[in-house]
């Protein structure tokens, strides 16, 4: 199979790009899908997402900030991710602005006016680079693309749909989600709203999320197939829990997907509750992921103080607006609630934006620019935002056990006393964060994915909430999200016409494609 593509560090690799009929069609999905499928046919395959929106981020060995979707396509491709596979990160403050992370590293802040009116035209040559430099490396690169190819108020000024196929010469597959409804009128409609250079790129269409018998949908693609001449290259069956690390929303992709393959009853007498605070701009609840993989812990988001009641742990996720979050908990009671519970000796942890909340005093002259902003005062710590934002990798021990996680804040923490520091380096140096009582704070994403640390943590909020919890002993986390990529790759291997996706990523769209009116305005 590597055969039939160049081999690496010759001529230009194949590519592909996975359009969708709306945001949330399944790009995501299907992009890491079709990276494990190649992966596992020896391709040397990469993904790429030139301009992703997502408050949901990771960091690379280097250092750069990109999506977390973009990490775990690299996953699926079997490769380390860099920041050539999301050139482009959109973090939005508001509903108007958003910090932008060019190559990895922050460059400002901008509305959504002044982007799309000349800065992002300005990144095409950019992003284009880095999907050049990515094809002369691999032998293919599957590309994402973002909400709709055919949101033709934008079309002059895009980089991540139409305008980097034609850029880079690459074929489109539109992605449609059934299960919404009404998905031949938006493969048709998608089309027919592409100027004729933009339609000669569209090559096929994917069906994701069908429930029931597929002999009852095959009019329907014969038809379109005579509507647009283009083929439907698949059609995927319904399947909960397949998504991958979200990125916006409340959805928790991969936790359901563990939920659901966690068949094994709560390993002691009792489950664990778990409840998260869903602060507006929350990012990287994909931590509580690792939470949810336990059989017996049961995970929701809250925003209610009363649904604080019968949580054994509180946590506070980060957020890209800590102050912000600050005072929604104020508003909405759940200061206070978390106040009591720790005053009751009731477990609470925050992470990077929940860990700052847990503090003394805020001082933000850079997010919100509030200046000195009181916290919950639940740690002996107090928060000084910096301009140049911490990226790191790092890797220690807690509670005696190894682990692992990556930073993303703005925040500085000086931690003034507590019972004992959260992340050390194993000689009893304080590396990160700390614990006062029952309450709990660290910068570090992603920690919780290390199962040993986990389950001791996890073993210490039980014995505090007096809860005969026992976590079990054999989760792996790593093993489960290995088995969720494999599930995606399943998915492309057994109900999609790989062999024609082989050909459009190896000889592009072919052509004299049709065009479908009436066109661009």
């Amino acid at each position: 199979m590597n055969g039939r593509f160049k081999a690496s560090g010759g001529a230009v690799g194949g590519g592909l790009l996975v359009a969708g009929t709306t945001s949330d069609a399944g790009k995501s999905v299907v992009t890491a899908g079709i990276c494990r499928w190649l992966a596992r046919q020896g391709v040397r395959v990469a993904p790429f997402k030139a301009q992703n929106m997502s408050l949901n981020s990771f960091v690379t060995r280097e250092g750069a900030e990109i999506g977390r979707a973009q990490a775990m396509q690299a996953a699926a491709a079997r490769v380390e991710p860099t920041a050539l596979m999301n050139p482009v990160l959109l973090k939005p403050g508001s509903d108007r602005s958003s910090q932008v992370v060019l190559l990895g590293k922050a460059v400002g802040e901008l509305s959504a006016r002044g982007y799309h009116a000349g800065r992002q035209e300005q990144l095409l040559g950019t992003v284009t680079d880095c999907l050049q430099e990515l094809r002369r490396t691999y032998d293919a690169v599957i590309c994402e693309g973002a909400g709709s190819p055919a949101e033709i108020n934008l079309r002059r000024t895009d980089i991540v749909n139409m305008g980097l196929a034609r850029a880079a010469r690459i074929p489109v597959m539109v992605v449609g989600d059934i299960d919404r409804g009404g998905v031949f009128a938006s493969f048709f409609g998608t089309t027919a709203l592409l100027s004729k250079e933009d339609q000669a790129l569209v090559a096929g269409y994917l069906v994701n999320k069908f429930r029931g018998d597929v002999t009852l949908l095959e009019p329907g693609l014969a038809m379109l197939r005579g509507l647009t001449g283009r083929q439907t290259l698949g059609v995927l069956p319904f399947s909960h829990g397949l998504g991958i690390d979200e990125e916006d929303g409340l959805r928790v992709s991969l936790r359901g997907a563990v939920r659901e393959s966690v068949v094994a009853p709560p390993h002691g007498a009792e489950v664990l509750r778990v409840a998260v605070a869903a602060v507006p701009l929350m990012s990287n609840f994909t931590d509580v992921d690792a939470l949810a993989a336990e059989p017996g812990v049961v995970v929701r988001f809250v925003d209610r103080a009363e649904e604080l009641a019968d949580a054994d742990l509180v946590v506070l996720p980060g957020t890209r607006g800590t102050v912000r979050a600050l005072e929604w908990l104020r508003e909405r009671g759940l200061a206070d609630a978390v106040v009591r519970r720790a005053a009751e000796g009731r477990p609470v942890l925050g992470i990077c934006g929940g860990f700052q909340m847990l503090g003394e005093r805020i001082e933000d002259d850079i997010e919100s620019k509030a200046g000195t902003v009181d916290g919950l005062g639940l740690l002996p710590v107090r928060v000084r935002f910096a301009a140049e934002k911490t990226l790191a990798r790092p890797v220690g021990e807690a509670l005696g056990e190894p682990v692992a996680g990556y930073e993303i804040h703005h925040g500085v923490a000086e931690v003034t006393g507590g019972d004992e520091a959260f992340m050390s380096d194993g000689q009893g140096r304080s590396l990160d964060g700390c614990r006062a009582g029952s309450v709990w704070g660290t910068h570090w994403h992603g920690s919780l994915e290390s199962d040993g640390f986990r389950r001791a943590f996890l073993r210490r909020v039980a014995a505090d909430a007096g809860r005969a919890f026992v976590p079990a002993p054999d989760t792996s986390f790593a093993t489960l999200r290995e088995e969720q990529l494999d599930r995606l790759g399943d998915l492309i291997e057994e109900h999609a016409d790989t062999a024609a996706l082989l050909r459009l990523i190896e000889e592009g769209a072919p052509e004299g494609l049709p065009f479908v009116p009436p066109g661009a305005p």
